[in-house]
């Protein structure tokens, strides 16, 4: 003989049924899940300390940024993750066109983020910022002859520039902002110059340029500001000698301003704890979380106000050019095939 419930047993049972599952939302809701391409050290700090603030978990993953993007398309509607960290407007707007990320309204990082420094559309977010600068040797270059990254062009830098392959990002997306400022024509004309003046083919990272520069393999090098940063702060003697014996010049101060790009986050497009995730974007560009990862990885803050750590106040003020950094994504396409016909490998 069967029974049913009924009267108040049939309360008392979908009392504690709605509870247990609204235990288990609430319990799940409270983590985020990341993938990151900057390192563990660069980014579990922080994550620890968002925990500490808010009482939500997280579960992290780090990665190659590459891999990771792929990752995130292979998973498709079944990946954990909620929030994308990876390094250059170029990839963040590859993943954004990968169609893994979601737009995201919201007034905390529309405020604090200057609009340049997210997508147009709200896809991502800039959560720290870098410039892509020149570096030359103090015992050869008198730093009144630079003035430009299109002056690199010229052949009085002929055998005396060293900088990345043309498959690097970064290099990329500084090609892409010379043809929203010159156009293609004027751009391609610029790369087969550069790559006439170049003191080696390329190899290695920006640190390899800046160690080949101090050697004396080349009097100039192209790099980011914050590879320079780790070098002054080395606990090596020899990393500080590199360091101490290179120049840093911003270029194109006269006009349009230094090459500037960013690292950045997003909210993921099948996102299981998408408010979570925005909560850990907000706390990323909070001022304290800004001015620590300026202090460990020597990137600029995007936050207006945010403590500027004095290796980089000792780099100087600059003017940063001011374009909106979408266009370096939209423009990479057309920067690599430029590269490649000038000769850049």
């Amino acid at each position: 003989m069967s029974r049913s419930l009924t009267g108040p047993k049939l309360y008392i049972t979908l009392t504690v049924c709605l509870a247990m599952m609204f235990a288990q939302t609430v319990a799940s809701a409270q983590e985020v899940n990341v993938y990151s391409a900057r390192k563990e050290a660069l980014i579990l700090p922080l994550l620890e300390k968002f925990e500490a603030a808010t009482g939500i978990g997280f579960n992290l993953i780090t990665g190659k940024a590459d891999a990771l993007l792929k990752r995130l398309e292979s998973e498709g509607r079944s990946s954990p993750a909620d929030v994308f960290i990876t390094t250059d407007a170029g990839r963040l707007q590859r993943a954004k066109e990968a169609g893994v990320l979601r737009a995201v309204d919201n007034q905390v990082l529309n405020s604090s983020i200057p609009a340049n420094m997210r997508d147009q559309e709200n896809y991502w977010f800039g959560l720290s910022k870098r410039a892509r600068v020149i570096f030359y040797v103090k015992d050869k270059v008198n730093p009144g002859e630079l003035s430009s990254y299109e002056d690199l062009a010229d052949p009085k830098w002929k055998q005396k520039i060293c900088i990345r392959s043309s498959g690097n990002i970064y290099n990329q997306s500084l090609v892409a902002s010379m043809i929203e400022a010159h156009g293609n024509a004027v751009t391609e004309a610029w790369a087969k110059g550069l790559v006439a003046n170049l003191a080696r083919k390329p190899a290695g990272g920006d640190t390899d340029q800046l160690r080949a520069a101090a050697a004396g393999l080349c009097d100039i090098a192209i790099a980011n500001t914050y590879y320079y940063g780790r070098l002054v702060n080395s606990s090596k003697a020899q990393d500080r000698e590199v360091a101490a014996s290179l120049g840093l010049f911003w270029a194109n101060q006269g006009e349009r301003g230094a090459h500037i790009n960013v690292s950045g986050g997003a909210v993921t497009k099948y996102a299981e704890h998408p408010a979570a995730a925005e909560r850990l974007l907000e706390f990323m560009v909070n001022e304290d979380s800004q001015s620590w990862y300026a202090e460990v990885n020597n990137e600029y803050p995007v936050v207006a106000g945010a403590k500027i750590p004095p290796t980089l106040q000792a780099f100087g003020d600059f003017k940063g050019d001011s374009l909106n950094l979408t266009r370096l994504g939209e423009n990479n396409r057309e920067a690599v095939m430029l590269m490649d016909r000038a000769g850049w490998r």
